[in-house]
């Protein structure tokens, strides 16, 4: 029997993340990990990886000849190797720790843009920015920030489909290696299939709001997105 205490709240929680992703490229995770590691914290981090598998799919339906291959692909590379390190972490470091360096990394890196006219968006870096995501997406369901801050001052649908690329490969690898190291039970897998009606419901209502960015807004709304998720992970972390 499904339990719906469980999709009125967290269906409603991704419904709304999926807004924000639809239109600004990342979201489900900051919106939806919260609530779903508050209230139901066996669900994670599974729950909200398979939401990050099926949600960057529908972006790419409408976007996909916008996506930056060659870039994302050295930000992927960092993925892999990023992703094994976040498996050890979640065995080994305290889950509060982990949340709290990783969200100060990211305000810092989001200060640091502040700066700088231009983000530098090279081999290195993307290898560096999908290193970290690697590592905070395993553990904590959250490693979009690092690789969209290098695509700030890209066009909406650019910005849209390499993400959406990057967060569905990503997600799928961190799935695998979960499941591989035996932290991957059956439930979270199908908490988040339960979900995807919600995700899909609110990529269709983010049409408005993602026409409304694409007219020069889009890389205030990343900052923000990404300037919010950083501080929601330290400070779900300290309570």
């Amino acid at each position: 029997m499904p339990d719906y205490e469980f999709l009125l709240i967290a269906g409603l929680a991704a419904m709304v993340g999926a807004i924000v992703q639809g239109s600004v490229g990342l979201g489900v995770g900051l919106v939806a990990t919260p609530i779903v590691t508050m209230l139901f914290p066996s669900l994670m981090p599974g729950t909200i990886l398979v939401l990050s598998v099926f949600l960057p799919l529908a972006t790419l339906s409408r976007e996909v000849d916008h996506v930056d291959l060659r870039g994302i692909g050295w930000a992927f590379g960092g993925r892999l190797a990023g992703t094994p390190l976040g498996v050890v972490l979640v065995a080994a470091v305290p889950t509060r720790a982990l949340g709290i360096v990783i969200g100060l990394f990211v305000l810092a890196a989001l200060a640091a843009t502040g700066w700088s006219r231009e983000v530098p968006r090279n081999r290195r870096t993307l290898t560096v920015a999908g290193i970290i995501s690697g590592t905070a997406g395993t553990a904590s369901g959250i490693g979009g920030p690092p690789v969209a801050l290098l695509y700030q001052r890209e066009s909406g649908p650019r910005v849209r489909a390499t993400l959406a690329v990057f967060f569905s490969a990503s997600a799928l690898l961190s799935l695998a290696a979960l499941a591989l190291a035996g932290r991957l039970p059956a439930r979270q897998v199908i908490a988040g299939l339960e979900l995807l009606p919600f995700i899909l419901a609110g990529y269709l209502a983010a049409d408005p709001l993602r026409r409304y960015l694409d007219a020069g807004r889009l890389r205030q709304a990343l900052l923000i997105v990404v300037g919010t998720s950083a501080t929601t992970l330290i400070i779900r972390n300290l309570t």
